[in-house]
């Protein structure tokens, strides 16, 4: 896995990555953390999210997608169905829904640049290190890069 310190939503937007990947609840929110940024930089990703059936427990490790284009570019947007649900504390990523998802991310974009943030390890309170090896297993073998979200300055390689 690289890792860069930067913004994925600006870096996406600059042609660093070919899709964008961020975990997502199943109620069709995308109200808060990173979803709010790709809500309001990517309004398609959030019109794919309302197509799917709120509140559905089956969406759990599938996928929505929205394909963007400006000029010659070209962005795919994925929300990984990570959650059911956003309220109450604790751990709400789903692992096995991590796995399954990015299993689907590799299925349909392989060979693409593909970039996310700490899927399931921010508001949804999983542990890193689990979601990282989980990551690495279903994405091995891909070009893919975690954004450390650091708002100022230009993206540095570790």
């Amino acid at each position: 896995m690289r890792t860069i310190q930067g913004d994925l939503i600006e870096l996406a937007k600059a042609g660093q990555f070919d899709v964008i990947v961020h975990g997502a609840n199943c109620q069709c929110t995308m109200g808060a953390g990173i979803a709010v940024g790709v809500r309001s930089s990517f309004p398609e990703a959030y019109e794919a999210d309302l197509k799917t059936a709120k509140g559905d427990r089956a969406k759990l490790g599938s996928i929505s997608f929205a394909e963007i284009s400006s000029g010659d570019r070209r962005l795919v947007v994925v929300n990984a169905y990570t959650q059911f649900h956003y309220r109450g504390s604790g751990v709400r990523v789903d692992y096995e829904a991590v796995r399954s998802a990015l299993r689907e991310v590799k299925k349909r974009f392989t060979g693409l640049r593909i970039g996310y943030p700490k899927i399931g390890a921010g508001l949804a309170g999983g542990d890193w290190t689990t979601i990282a090896a989980i990551i690495e297993d279903e994405l091995a073998g891909e070009n893919h890069t975690l954004v450390e979200y650091s708002p100022a300055g230009p993206p540095a390689l570790r």
